[in-house]
C-alpha cells in the first residue's frame, strides 16, 4: 500500500467529525471519495495533508510504508504528497512563474521557465504573461484549476489528491484538466507499470467520465459507507441520491 489509512478519528474545534476511518490505496491505484456536503470529505483530505486545525484522536496515517501521523505538512509534502485544492487563495507578490520555479526545482534566478515547463504550461493554455501574475489573483476557475493542475505537473509527487477538480468549470476545462490528471497518475501507463496514485475527492463524480478510478468510496456522517466499483455506485448515486447509502449505513 502507498497510502494507509486506519481506524482514524478526526476532531475539528472539540467536534468529531471522522470515525472509524479505513482507507487503503495501493501504488498506481486511484481511488474516488463521494458523498453529500458536510459528509467529512474536506476534513480526510485536510487530515491526510497534516494541517493543524484537523487533530487526530485515533488511528494512524501510514505512508509509503512510514507513519507520517504526526509529521507537519510540510514534511509530508517533501515526501511525496500533492495536493489540488478547490478553492486556494490568492498569494499577492508571488508570480506564478516563480511558484514554478520551486516546485520544478529550478533557480528561481533564472529568466526563465525551462523548456518543459513551458511546453506545459502552453498545454494549460497559461502563456507568459499569465505566468508573469501573482499566483490566483483575479483568476477565473478555469484558471485556478488549469494553474493547480500545472503546479502537480512542476512537483511530480507519488501521491495525488484532488479536491472537486470538477466543480465551478465548464466541460472544455474540466476535459483540459482530466487530460493532465491521467498523465499524473500514470493512466497512459498499463496498470502493471503505474507507479502513481491519487484520491479524487468529488460531489458531483462528474469528473469520473473522463478519469478512471479503481476503487469509489462513499463518505456520509464522518464514517465509509461503502466501497466498490465506482461505475456501480456511481449508478445507484444517480438512481436514488446518497439515501440509498443512508440505508447501507444503518445495515452495517
Amino acid at each position: 500500500m502507498l497510502l494507509e489509512i486506519n481506524d482514524l478519528a478526526v476532531e475539528v474545534s472539540g467536534k468529531q467529525v471522522l470515525e472509524d476511518i479505513d482507507l487503503h490505496i495501493g501504488e498506481g491505484e486511484t481511488h474516488v471519495l463521494l458523498g453529500p456536503n458536510g459528509s467529512g470529505k474536506s476534513t480526510l483530505f485536510m487530515s491526510i495533508l497534516g494541517f493543524p486545525k484537523y487533530k487526530v484522536t485515533n488511528g494512524e496515517i501510514i505512508f509509503k510504508g512510514e507513519d507520517i501521523t504526526n509529521l507537519n505538512t510540510t514534511e509530508r509534502v517533501k515526501k511525496g504528497i500533492g495536493v489540488s485544492f478547490q478553492n486556494p487563495p490568492a498569494i499577492r507578490g508571488v508570480k506564478l512563474m516563480d511558484l514554478l520555479k520551486v516546485e520544478s526545482g529550478q533557480a528561481i534566478e533564472d529568466d526563465e521557465l525551462s523548456p518543459e515547463m513551458m511546453e506545459l504550461s502552453y498545454k494549460m493554455k497559461l502563456d507568459e504573461r499569465f505566468l508573469e501574475r501573482d499566483v490566483n489573483l483575479g483568476f477565473s476557475g478555469g484558471e485556478v484549476k488549469r494553474s493547480e493542475i500545472l503546479q502537480l505537473l512542476a512537483q511530480k509527487p507519488d501521491f495525488i489528491m484532488f479536491d472537486e477538480p470538477d466543480s465551478g468549470v465548464d466541460i472544455e476545462n474540466v476535459e483540459l484538466l482530466a487530460e493532465q490528471i491521467n498523465i499524473l497518475l500514470d493512466k497512459h501507463k498499463k496498470p502493471g507499470l503505474r507507479e502513481k496514485s491519487g484520491l479524487l475527492i468529488t460531489h458531483l463524480g462528474y469528473i469520473l467520465n473522463f478519469v478512471n478510478a479503481d476503487t469509489a468510496n462513499v463518505l456520509m456522517d464522518g464514517r465509509i459507507a461503502c466501497s466498490g466499483s465506482p461505475a456501480e455506485i456511481m449508478e445507484d448515486i444517480r438512481k436514488e441520491g446518497f439515501k440509498g447509502c443512508v440505508e447501507c449505513c444503518k445495515v452495517h
